[in-house]
């Protein structure tokens, strides 16, 4: 898809509600086209796996998160087994992606929690779910869309900078947000949803300095021109597979376009 100009502005007359829900539909339409591929880019095996990486994702970033993994759990492949940690060991495994005391923590809490309350099982239940130690809405969402087809929408960063750059919502808090954007769009969109628009804050609409003449939905965005509009100089600013380089995922799905992530300590991007 061949990005457009920016689009074309009416001062002075405020956007009905019914024209940004087709706007905002309009958009996720076109980022289905844009990333057919869009997936969870944490590397998961199983529900467990996927609760622990999405724990372990604060503050860091799923790249550091997947090159850490393959140890973590090699070591420890069930609740049973990191329950049973000794915490300075867990520890020293998950120091790449920081704050690792405080997420050791939440690890050791929730696998008791899933040994002793829920049968060594991941619940599929969103008000199971926020009872895990270190365990919030947001994990609790990318769990349940991802691991058990539960729909939901993941209110990360990402998310909620690029849903209010495209006026979907002045909300800052992320339950109010979730809720707003909820009721834009219908419930079996949720999950996708969450994955086009991350997907697309990673790629092209970045925080500091958004690619704006290289993004396939300009003509939809009221924010268009916050970001570099020269063509080339946007293509420059593509990250991952939109910028010719590896993907987040060590192991992604066989659809991905772009390279897989190297290992730890072999080099990489963040």
């Amino acid at each position: 898809m061949t990005p457009a100009a920016g689009p074309a502005r009416r001062p002075g007359k405020p956007e009905s509600r019914l024209a940004m829900v087709r706007r905002a539909r309009r958009i996720n339409r076109e980022l289905a086209e844009v990333y057919p591929y869009a997936h969870p880019e944490l590397d998961f095996r199983n529900p467990f796996e996927l609760l622990v990486a999405t724990v372990l994702s604060a503050q860091t970033t799923d790249l550091r998160v997947n090159q850490t993994t393959p140890a973590l759990f090699a070591k420890y492949p069930t609740p049973e087994d990191m329950a049973a940690a000794v915490p300075e060991e867990l520890e020293e495994l998950i120091r790449p992606t920081g704050f690792f005391r405080a997420k050791a923590r939440s690890l050791l809490g929730l696998s008791k929690a899933l040994r002793d309350d829920f049968g060594g099982e991941v619940p599929g239940r969103l008000q199971d779910l926020v009872t895990l130690p270190g365990v919030g809405r947001k994990t609790a969402n990318v769990v349940l869309g991802n691991a058990f087809g539960v729909p939901g929408i993941t209110v990360d960063t990402h998310f909620g900078r690029l849903v209010r750059r495209w006026k979907w919502t002045g909300q800052e808090d992320p339950e109010r947000v979730e809720e707003e954007i909820c009721s834009i769009f219908p419930k079996s969109e949720w999950t996708m949803l969450s994955h086009r628009v991350i997907f697309h804050g990673r790629r092209i609409c970045h925080s500091r300095r958004p690619a704006c003449g290289a993004c396939p939905i300009a003509p939809l965005c009221p924010s268009y021109g916050e970001g570099e509009t020269d063509p080339e100089k946007a293509a420059k600013l593509l990250k991952y597979e939109k910028g010719g380089l590896p993907g987040q995922r060590l192991a992604p799905p066989p659809d991905y376009p772009g390279r897989p992530a190297p290992p730890l300590g072999a080099g990489d991007e963040e």
